[in-house]
């Protein structure tokens, strides 16, 4: 590595550790990037708070360099603080095929080849270069939705929602309805946007009843009501699961699919076996009635979800309504 960028270093100058990484990268100088990365680490140990220059590095390695060096940045303490986890990040520019001869046997690694199927990859019967995090089939099953996915650039990323909810004409929901105590598909709505009530709320309820009296425990007396396609559902509770809100750190679309799936599994009360049979849990799925809906006269400026399920065979319904502000 050249001295300068040794005493860049040493010296913690992150505006010209940041601009060295632009200039190794157009270069394609992909070793010295790795080596710079790595001084960055050890210097961080040492008590430097280069740890922003480090996670950049990382970031850029993971996008933009080949697959022999992108797998490397697949560890369980690469680009902590990144614009978003590395397993995605080098799913979203790399096949697992070119990415698995150098992929170390880490979690990250297996999320990584999660991130791949959601890609559209069928990675069925491959093996995991580590313990399996998801335990999900590798291949989208019939059932689900392409789910929605990040879009990473060098210095920006963006994470583009379903289409839009429900427009139109107001409608009025039943209040009154007592909620259902200490039940799991509530639990489950609940974890799959937990990030979001750093700053935000979200609220999860069941009734005995349907899906008007479910969301008039939360809203009303008049909201904008659209049954939705259990596609556009689905895509839904992936993005949303796979966020971190307004201000988490985002975790990927690989972990909003199993959140999406824990939900379906509550939903169709599969009991404790995991992963759940796809079949059964697609056939009860696709059975139930899906909603999207929003609150009358209030404007939305942050990260927004509400959503309800209703299970007429059951007289049950569920919804679920999360803000986080920007």
């Amino acid at each position: 590595m050249a001295e300068d960028l040794v005493e860049l270093v040493e010296i913690g100058d992150l505006d010209e550790l940041i601009r060295a990484t632009d200039r190794l990268c157009d270069a394609r100088e992909w070793s010295a990037l790795l080596e710079l990365r790595d001084r960055c680490r050890a210097a961080v140990e040492r008590g430097k708070q280069l740890w922003p220059a480090a996670n950049h590095v990382e970031y850029r390695l993971a996008l933009e360099a080949p697959s022999s060096y992108s797998a490397r940045m697949l560890t369980d303490v690469a680009g902590d603080f990144g614009l978003g986890p590395l397993a995605e990040v080098a799913a979203a520019a790399h096949a697992w095929g070119d990415l698995a001869p150098h992929a170390p046997a880490t979690p990250t690694a297996s999320m990584c080849l999660h991130e791949r199927v959601l890609r559209g990859e069928d990675l069925t019967g491959v093996e995991l270069p580590g313990p399996d995090p998801l335990e999900l089939p590798r291949c989208l099953e019939p059932f689900e939705p392409t789910y929605p996915l990040a879009n990473y650039r060098t210095d920006a990323a963006e994470f583009p929602s379903p289409p839009t909810g429900p427009t139109g004409a107001a409608t009025e929901v039943s209040a009154g309805a007592t909620p259902l105590a200490r039940n799991g598909v509530v639990r489950t709505l609940r974890d799959l946007v937990h990030p979001w009530t750093a700053e935000g709320d979200a609220t999860a309820v069941a009734v005995a009843g349907d899906v008007r009296a479910a969301i008039g425990a939360l809203d009303g007396p008049e909201v904008r009501l659209a049954e939705v396609e259990l596609s556009t559902a689905l895509a839904w509770l992936g993005w949303a699961g796979a966020s971190g809100g307004a201000h988490g750190r985002r975790r990927g679309a690989a972990a909003g699919r199993l959140d999406t799936w824990m939900v379906l599994s509550e939903l169709a009360d599969l009991g404790e076996e995991w992963p759940p049979n796809s079949h059964e849990l697609g056939a009860h799925a696709e059975a139930l009635r899906w909603f999207l809906w929003d609150a009358v006269g209030i404007g939305s400026t942050g990260w927004t979800l509400r959503i309800a399920v209703e299970d007429s065979d059951r007289n049950l319904a569920y919804a679920l309504s999360a803000f986080d502000p920007s």
